[in-house]
């Protein structure tokens, strides 16, 4: 079974903010389960990149294989295929977004997911069957 909501790299990013603390409560309460959700393996890749990278104190490497195995890896349902690029590159036509939000679109529709939470694409629209939704605009973030 599909899992309802696909999340974008922002939500899980925003779990570690301390600058944010609102967005930051909400994202660890997606994460730990608020709704049923997945992401791509671009997700998790895009994560690693900027815990390890951009965070204000980076993640170290045996954090985030600890939350790589518990976390993330787990709720990975989407991976590459010449498939999926082809079809990002249909959405990228129908959207004008860019090419790596096109491929989040399109591995949140190729998960069968209603919704995509996102803070960085529009928020309300809906491509297909997925609907994009900002889920801290709820908590007045």
């Amino acid at each position: 079974m599909p899992a309802k909501v696909f999340l974008d790299t922002n939500v899980l990013v925003y779990a570690f903010d301390q600058t944010a603390p609102a967005k930051r409560d909400r994202a660890r309460a997606i994460i730990r389960g608020e709704v049923d959700w997945v992401v791509s393996w671009q997700v998790v890749q895009e994560f690693c990149a900027v815990a390890l990278h951009r965070f204000a104190t980076p993640m170290p490497a045996a954090d985030l294989r600890d939350y790589l195995d518990v976390v993330l890896l787990p709720r990975c349902r989407v991976m590459p295929t010449p498939e999926l690029y082809r079809q990002a590159l249909g959405v990228q036509a129908q959207t004008g977004y860019r090419f790596y939000d096109s491929l989040v679109v399109t591995a949140a529709l190729v998960s069968g997911s209603e919704r995509l939470w996102s803070e960085d694409l529009q928020h309300g629209r809906e491509i297909g069957e997925l609907r994009i939704e900002n889920p801290f605009l709820k908590q007045g973030a």
